[in-house]
């Protein structure tokens, strides 16, 4: 009969297992780990040593099939964020004028629920720098809206700001140029990237500003951000121009070709990913303008034509 044996203090650290956070395996040194939610064990997925045992459920003991169960059952608000000043974990005076169950307020109590709520949201900004992370984060908030980002971006983009605050970074520096070179460095840790110029086309800052205040805040919280890749581009360029998923796979697969003979170097991610998507796009049929092309991608049609010439000289894609 096989036994189960556990080392809990031999090299190996009690980690929240919902985010798989788990050191290596004590016995063969794997850092693979198989949760088993049933058993309540997390094991060794090379030799199968159970590592830890009785684990803790965080999740509801209900189930629900629909929204409206979910609302119906939970008994508790919603999850703590960085997006917002006080990251939700406050009480909030409602301005409609009724009571717990319903029940309108008299008259007479009125005022006093004003003063109340009216203090309230004073004490919840009462200094100057949460004024200040207030501001910022509904600015942050503004700009990724504006943007179509995600919610995980706008976390991670509120994320950093909180710790440029954290690091005084922010003196001499403008809120807004902060937020918005937090958002792109979000972006680009996110893999939804945005170009300098869309960031500072919905911000109030310029472009350079952006530019040379995100370098600085990179530097500073040893933020390391990879190339931007022209297929990160390929899927939002080619969705605003309404073209097929053959012609993004044919555009992803040039832009392969082209990092496999070198083009890509020195080159900006944008017009290479506006070019492959333009030669895609008449190799199969789904003929694009250049005009059209460099609009969506923001970028100049000589920038594309030259882009055009150079992947037709290295005879990428097919003759064209």
């Amino acid at each position: 009969m096989a036994t189960k044996t556990t080392y809990p203090n031999k090299g190996f650290r009690q980690t929240d297992y919902t985010n798989e956070e788990v050191q290596s395996c004590p016995f063969c040194n794997s850092t693979e780990t198989i949760v088993d939610h049933q058993r309540a064990e997390v094991s060794c997925a090379r030799c199968g040593l159970v590592l830890d045992e009785s684990l803790i459920d965080n999740g509801p003991e209900w189930r629900a099939f629909d929204h409206e169960q979910r609302n119906k059952r939970t008994r508790v608000g919603a999850p703590s964020t960085y997006t917002i000043s006080d990251r939700g974990l406050t009480t909030t005076i409602d301005y409609r004028n009724r009571d717990f169950n319903g029940r309108s307020i008299p008259e007479s109590n009125r005022a006093q629920m004003y003063r109340i709520r009216k203090l309230n949201k004073r004490l919840r900004v009462s200094r100057a720098g949460e004024r200040n992370l207030a501001f910022a984060l509904s600015e942050l908030d503004r700009e990724s809206s504006t943007l179509g980002l995600p919610r995980s971006v706008r976390e991670d983009a509120a994320f950093i700001y909180r710790k440029t605050a954290k690091k005084n970074l922010i003196r001499g520096r403008s809120i807004e140029g902060v937020v918005a070179s937090a958002l792109y460095i979000a972006c680009r840790r996110g893999n939804i990237p945005r170009t300098l110029d869309e960031i500072a086309e919905v911000s109030k800052v310029s472009k350079k500003q952006i530019g040379k205040t995100y370098r600085f805040i990179s530097r500073e919280l040893d933020i390391k951000l990879k190339p931007t890749s022209p297929v990160d581009y390929i899927p939002r360029f080619a969705t605003k121009l309404g073209l097929s998923g053959e012609v993004q796979s044919k555009a992803i697969e040039i832009i392969h070709e082209a990092k496999d003979k070198g083009l890509n170097s020195g080159r900006g991610p944008t017009g290479l990913a506006a070019a492959a998507l333009y030669v895609a796009s008449v190799l199969l049929g789904e003929r694009k303008t250049q005009k059209d092309v460099a609009k969506i991608a923001n970028v100049t049609e000589v920038t594309i034509r030259n882009r055009y010439k150079e992947l037709s000289e290295m005879d990428i894609g097919a003759s064209f």
